[in-house]
C-alpha cells in the first residue's frame, strides 16, 4: 500500500497524538492556550519598545578629529563652557594646576635652548657651515638659568599629583626633546586628582590651608619666588635671538603663559574661562563627554563628544568610531604653515592636515557623516603673516599672491573644499567656519550655528528628527 508523501508536515505536527484521552485532549489544548498567551505578551512587548525607540530622541555623536595640538581639546572645553558652566567652574583648582605646568614647561624649553646655545659656543672648531649660530651667552644669563633649575622639582611635584604619584615622564614617545611635555591617559582622573589635593585655595597664606598638601603647597610658592627670575628670563633680548635661531616660537604654542608670569604664580591666582581654554595638557587615548544641548524652541538632545589623539601613533583609535557618528568636527589649524610634525620633522604640518582631510573625506564609513571643518588658530597665522613669515616659502603653489591672512586664508579654504568635493565617496554639503578656538565667544557663536544647523536638518539614514 503506497503511503501519501504530499501531506503538509505542519498538519502532521498539528494532529493529536494517537490514541489520545479526551483528557490528555483538554490538557494539551490548555498548554496551546497559556503559550500563545506568553507569545501575545512577548510580541506585545517587542512592538512596545519598538514604538518607544521610533519615538524618542536619538543622541547625536559628534567626534573631533585633527592632529596633535590643532585644538580639539580647546573646542571641547568649549563645549563644556557654553553647556556645562557649573562643572566647568568647579574645576578650575584643577586648571590651576596645568597652567603652573604650561608655565614651567615654557621655562624648560627656554633652559634647554640656551643650554644647546651654551654647547655649540664651546665647540665653535668643530662648527660646520650649516649648524646653527647662536648670540654670546652672558654671565647674567647663564646664573638666571640656574636660579631657574629648582623649578624642575616643581614640574615632577604637579605631574606626580596629577597621576596620583605615577613614574613622572617628560614627553611622549613619539616626540622629540624640543617637543617634551606632559602627558596622561584620558582615563586618569586626573581633575579629581587635583580637585582632592588642593581645594579653595584661601586669597594669601597669611593662614594655612587644611585642604592642601604640603607638596602642593611647597610647589605654588616655589613657583611664585622665582617669577622675578622667570620673567627676566622671558624678556631678555639674548633669550629672543637664541628662541629664534632655535625656531622656536612659544608663543604660538598651546599652553603659552610666559607674558602673564607675574598674573598666574601669585599665590591667590584662580585662572579665568580664557586660561582654561589656553592651558595644555596632552592626553592619550579616547574621552567621552555628554552634554544636553537645545537650538531654538526645540527639545534638548543629548550631545556624545568624542575626542581622541592626533598623534600620529594614536590616529588607528579613530576607525572603530568611523561608523557610528553623525558628525564630525575636523580641525586644520592653518597657522603651522612653517612647522613640522613633532614625530618626524621631515613632515610639514599643513601638508600633513590636508592628507588627514582627504582621508576623512574620502573614507566609505563616512559617506553619510556630516563633516564640520574649522580652518583654526587664525590668530596666529594672521599675526605670522604680519611678521613678515612669507607663506609661498613653505607653499609654493601659493605663487606670488599677497601675503595677507585674507588671501592665505581663502586659498587654503578652497584647497580644503576641493578636496572634500573631489574625493567624497557621494556629493554632499559640508561646512567651514574660520576659527580661533581660544576666543571662547566667537567659538559659542560658531558652535551655536553648528548645534542648531545639526539639530535642524534631516539627517538622513541617521534619523535624528
Amino acid at each position: 500500500m503506497a503511503v501519501a508523501t504530499d501531506i503538509d508536515p505542519l498538519t502532521l505536527a498539528l494532529q493529536p497524538p494517537p490514541g489520545e484521552t479526551p483528557q490528555a485532549r483538554e490538557a494539551r489544548l490548555q498548554q496551546e492556550q497559556e503559550a500563545k498567551k506568553r507569545s501575545d505578551l512577548i510580541d506585545e512587548e517587542l512592538n512596545r519598545q519598538r514604538n518607544a525607540e521610533k519615538k524618542s530622541v536619538k543622541s547625536v555623536k559628534l567626534l573631533l578629529l585633527g592632529q596633535s595640538e590643532s585644538g580639539k581639546s580647546t573646542t571641547l572645553k568649549n563645549f563644556q563652557l557654553i553647556n556645562s558652566p557649573k562643572s566647568f567652574k568647579a574645576e578650575r583648582t584643577s586648571w590651576r594646576a596645568v597652567v603652573h605646568l604650561n608655565v614651567v614647561r615654557s621655562i624648560r624649553l627656554i633652559i634647554e635652548a640656551l643650554s644647546e646655545a651654551e654647547a655649540c659656543a664651546s665647540s665653535t672648531d668643530t662648527a660646520g657651515p650649516d649648524d646653527p649660530v647662536y648670540p654670546e651667552l652672558n654671565p647674567d644669563l647663564l646664573a638666571l638659568k640656574m636660579r631657574l633649575l629648582p623649578l624642575q622639582q616643581v614640574e615632577m611635584t604637579l605631574f606626580g599629583m596629577l597621576t596620583h604619584g605615577a613614574q613622572f615622564k617628560h614627553d611622549a614617545p613619539d616626540e622629540g626633546p624640543n617637543r617634551a611635555e606632559i602627558v596622561v591617559n584620558s582615563a586618569t582622573p586626573w581633575k579629581n586628582a587635583f580637585s582632592r589635593l588642593i581645594s579653595n585655595v584661601r586669597n594669601s597664606f597669611e593662614g594655612p590651608d587644611v585642604n592642601e598638601s604640603q607638596d602642593s603647597r611647597e610647589a605654588r610658592q616655589l613657583l611664585h619666588a622665582c617669577s622675578e627670575y622667570m620673567i627676566r628670563l622671558w624678556n631678555d633680548p639674548i633669550v629672543k635671538q637664541v628662541l629664534k635661531v632655535h625656531r622656536l616660537r612659544l608663543e604660538d604654542m598651546a599652553g603659552f603663559f610666559l607674558d602673564s608670569i607675574e598674573r598666574v604664580s601669585a599665590l591667590s591666582y584662580e585662572p579665568t574661562d580664557d586660561d582654561i581654554l589656553r592651558a595644555r595638557l596632552k592626553t592619550i587615548g579616547v574621552s567621552e563627554h555628554q552634554f544636553s544641548l537645545k537650538a531654538g524652541n526645540m527639545v534638548p538632545r543629548n550631545w556624545i563628544v568624542y575626542d581622541v589623539g592626533g598623534a600620529r601613533s594614536l590616529r588607528a583609535a579613530w576607525v572603530p568610531y568611523f561608523d557610528s557618528m553623525h558628525a564630525i568636527i575636523f580641525l586644520a589649524p592653518l597657522s603651522c604653515f612653517d612647522q613640522v610634525l613633532a614625530e618626524d620633522d621631515r613632515v610639514n604640518r599643513l601638508e600633513d592636515s590636508i592628507l588627514l582631510w582627504k582621508i576623512i573625506v574620502s573614507s566609505p564609513l563616512l559617506k553619510n557623516t556630516n563633516l564640520i571643518l574649522f580652518l583654526n588658530k587664525c590668530d596666529i597665522l594672521r599675526a605670522k603673516l604680519a611678521s613678515g613669515q612669507k607663506f609661498r616659502e613653505y607653499v609654493t603653489s601659493y605663487g606670488d599672491r599677497p601675503n595677507d591672512f585674507e588671501n592665505c586664508s581663502q586659498y587654503l579654504k578652497r584647497k580644503f573644499s576641493g578636496i572634500a568635493k573631489q574625493y567624497s565617496p557621494e556629493p554632499r554639503a559640508f561646512y567651514t567656519y574660520f576659527t580661533s578656538v581660544i576666543d571662547s565667544q566667537s567659538t559659542s557663536d560658531i558652535l551655536g550655528s553648528v548645534q542648531d544647523t545639526l539639530i535642524r536638518q534631516d539627517l538622513g539614514k541617521n534619523q535624528l528628527l
